[in-house]
């Protein structure tokens, strides 16, 4: 492969399907793996309304949850012909195409009762949405595909109740099981799979404190092979050689040896970061500079330091831009402290980084990922004026849920898909060829999740 150039301007198409659709009710499996999955369609759907309360709903075409006026959601599977014990289960539901979107997906229960009408459920007899949480959706757009982790009401053959509700005044609007191929799935896999060949890379910012969060996340990464990176803020209050000596090394320390980090604002409260250099030494590039790049498979990674001269023309930048023309690999992910994108309330967007994420959309980029904000938030691709770009943007994430306290959310930027403020846990990317996975793993008691697959550019 050539030198790499940037791109030139593509006229957007239509908004991206944000998980690959799997619509064959088969079973699949491959190698020395003995997994396989299986989809289900519904054999019941409807919705129910609270100023509508003697209505049903059951033929409709959309489902709908909201709070204003009340609506939920219900769906019955019936799992059959297993043929294994239950590793997994997905929900999976497609935002209809004429609708604006929301704020809210939803949030995702399991229900003991299997016996409601499709055709007889009101609001006035509802059955009754008694079981555990099982995760919620963000944001939703139109056209688009939308997943929940659901394996805690998955326990084998049987059938398999489930409700949506949300607390959001601006619903959310899902095919039936009446529009055929964007029907509600329920995607169930069995038996155990062949481990992946292909490079994982796994991280957050915002780490070791003197409280249990990283002590948390530290054991998430003990079961979590690959390459581990910070997006930085490696440890609190200020970046001293005792803190990393008395709260990182025991924790996130004793995976230093295939860490690959970036500073943060609180490594540099020690004066040039010394204690962070000094900690770990060549892994963080160039004592002093903070920033490099290395190659995991097919992917070009970049670890950026956005404390010290970021704007174009600086040498922060023109290195960048240099070392993405010089790169051979097909696809890129960045990372650095300070987010472009956030909508967390206590750290703004830091518009100082726009210069390299337009040098890194310039070159084709994919993802870039972030720390700064305590609290986990995942972008739909975008340029570097904010908006949305299906065909050349990149899909960004802010992980600050590493380990301290946590933050909270304001105003909901735009582009916004999914959030969270209260769960500790690491962020997982599996860098395939062309494509890449990520999984928001969240660390034991917790239960939220994120997780889809996107292409590179």
């Amino acid at each position: 492969m050539g030198i790499r150039l940037p791109r030139p301007s593509v006229t957007l198409g239509a908004a991206a399907v944000l998980v690959a659709a799997s619509t064959a009710a088969v079973l699949t499996g491959s190698g020395a793996a003995s997994a396989a999955s299986v989809t289900f369609a519904p054999v019941a759907d409807t919705y129910v309304q609270s100023d509508t309360a003697g209505t049903n709903y059951g033929t409709a075409t959309q489902l709908v949850v909201d709070n204003s006026p009340a609506r939920r959601m219900f769906l019955r599977f019936s799992v059959t012909g297993l043929g294994g014990p239950v590793t997994g289960a997905k929900l999976r539901l497609h935002t209809i195409s004429g609708n604006d979107g929301s704020d809210a997906g939803g949030s995702v229960r399991a229900m003991s009762g299997t016996t409601w009408s499709e055709t007889g459920t009101t609001w006035n007899n509802q059955p009754a949405v008694d079981g555990v949480a099982l995760g919620s959706i963000g944001s939703v757009g139109p056209g688009s595909w939308y997943e929940v982790d659901v394996t805690a009401a998955v326990t084998g053959n049987g059938t398999v109740s489930l409700a949506a509700t949300s607390a959001s005044s601006d619903g959310a609007y899902y095919d039936a099981r009446e529009s055929g191929a964007t029907a509600p799935q329920l995607v169930v896999t069995t038996g155990t799979t062949a481990p992946s060949a292909d490079p994982v890379l796994v991280g957050a910012g915002d780490i070791a404190t003197s409280g249990s969060g990283d002590t948390a996340t530290a054991a998430l990464l003990d079961g979590i092979s690959g390459t581990v990176f910070t997006t930085g803020d490696n440890v609190y209050n200020s970046g001293t050689t005792s803190e990393f000596t008395s709260y990182y090394a025991p924790t996130w320390g004793r995976h230093k040896a295939r860490t690959r980090p970036a500073p943060g604002n609180h490594d540099y409260n020690t004066s040039g970061a010394s204690g962070y250099y000094g900690y770990y030494g060549s892994q963080a590039g160039p004592s002093g500079r903070g920033y490099y790049s290395y190659d995991l498979g097919n992917w070009h990674v970049v670890s950026l330091n956005s404390n010290v001269g970021m704007s174009a023309g600086s040498t922060q930048e023109q290195w960048l831009r240099a070392d993405l023309a010089a790169s051979t690999k097909p696809c890129t992910l960045a990372y650095w402290h300070h987010p472009l994108y956030t909508s967390s309330s206590n750290h703004a967007p830091s518009t100082g980084t726009r210069p390299l994420y337009q040098a890194l959309y310039d070159y084709g980029a994919d993802v870039v990922v972030w720390g700064h904000n305590h609290v986990y938030e995942r972008f739909a691709p975008m340029n570097a004026n904010g908006g949305y770009d299906a065909a050349r943007g990149l899909r960004s994430f802010v992980a600050g849920m590493g380990g301290a306290d946590h933050y909270g959310f304001g105003t909901i930027q735009p582009n916004s898909e999914a959030r969270n403020s209260s769960a500790f846990g690491v962020l997982k990317f599996t860098l395939h060829a062309t494509t890449y996975d990520w999984q928001f793993v969240p660390v034991a008691g917790q239960t939220y999740t994120d997780s889809g697959t996107g292409s590179c550019h």
